[in-house]
């Protein structure tokens, strides 16, 4: 057997099976992790109806602390725990928002590839969270960032077809800010693409920019990818991106995360 493989099934056994063996209310135990966390929901607009189309949950202290401290405390041995007990509170604190019955909205989770060693397995607190807050599945959306380091990037793959086939949305977050962007989208197709703010700040003023990102857009039309620009600030930005097709907005000018609530929601 490949030496690559057999270090994968020791990662499995060494930490899939303990946490596993304890079911969907070990992921719920936050206590287990040796610290608290909360979210924070930023809504992503559709412009052409004004409401959100969904809804990003952000990691935060319980205190309020920014996503790096608490990102910070995970380490290899609570790595797997922290990504199930985040899908599950993002879940559990958006149906209690009422997230679910705002029209046709979504639920943005990020998740790290490198905590999934069997997707199967892993989408199970999932898709139990889902169950009891009656959160429906087709509106749970998965974003890995580009710049994660993915130490096998067929596995990510796998991860992406795992989760279309219980019909979560699959997305690529930050792309534009790492370098296996155009690789990772000739091999799998996600169905959203979310532009990182580092291509889309002060897109108004810059040609290149523009130009890049009409590339980037014309093969999203071909490939059939939703588009969402990320860390829009100004009204500039917002009417280049609006001319230039971008019908999916997230930043600031429209609303900044809110702990535990859901800001710009409306029946």
């Amino acid at each position: 057997m490949n030496p690559r493989t057999l270090l994968r099934l020791d990662a499995q056994t060494r930490f899939e099976q303990p946490f596993h063996a304890l079911g969907c209310d070990n992921c719920r135990n936050l206590t287990a992790l040796g610290f608290e966390f909360t979210m924070a929901f930023q809504p992503i607009m559709n412009l052409d109806t004004g409401r959100p189309y969904a809804y990003e949950a952000l990691i935060r202290g319980a205190n309020g602390e920014p996503a790096g401290e608490v990102l910070a405390k995970v380490n290899d041995g609570n790595r797997y725990r922290f990504d199930q007990a985040c899908r599950v509170k993002a879940i559990e604190l958006a149906a209690g928002l009422g997230l679910p019955q705002l029209p046709d909205c979504r639920l943005s989770i990020n998740f790290l590839p490198n905590a999934v060693y069997r997707p199967e397995t892993c989408i199970r607190a999932t898709l139990e969270a889902a169950e009891r807050h009656r959160f429906p599945t087709d509106r749970l959306m998965f974003e890995v960032t580009e710049g994660e380091q993915v130490r096998d990037s067929q596995h990510l793959i796998g991860i992406f077809e795992a989760y279309r086939r219980h019909g979560f949305i699959t997305a690529i977050d930050d792309f534009g800010a790492g370098y296996s962007g155009l690789n990772l989208l000739a091999t799998f197709q996600p169905d959203v693409l979310k532009i990182d703010m580092e291509l889309t700040r002060g897109i108004d003023q810059s040609p290149s920019r523009q130009a890049i990102l009409a590339g980037v857009l014309l093969t999203c039309e071909r490939l059939d990818i939703t588009v969402i620009a990320e860390g829009v600030e100004t009204q500039g930005e917002l009417a280049t991106l609006s001319s230039m097709g971008v019908r999916l907005i997230q930043g600031y000018l429209f609303a900044r995360p809110e702990i535990e609530a859901l800001p710009l929601a409306r029946p």
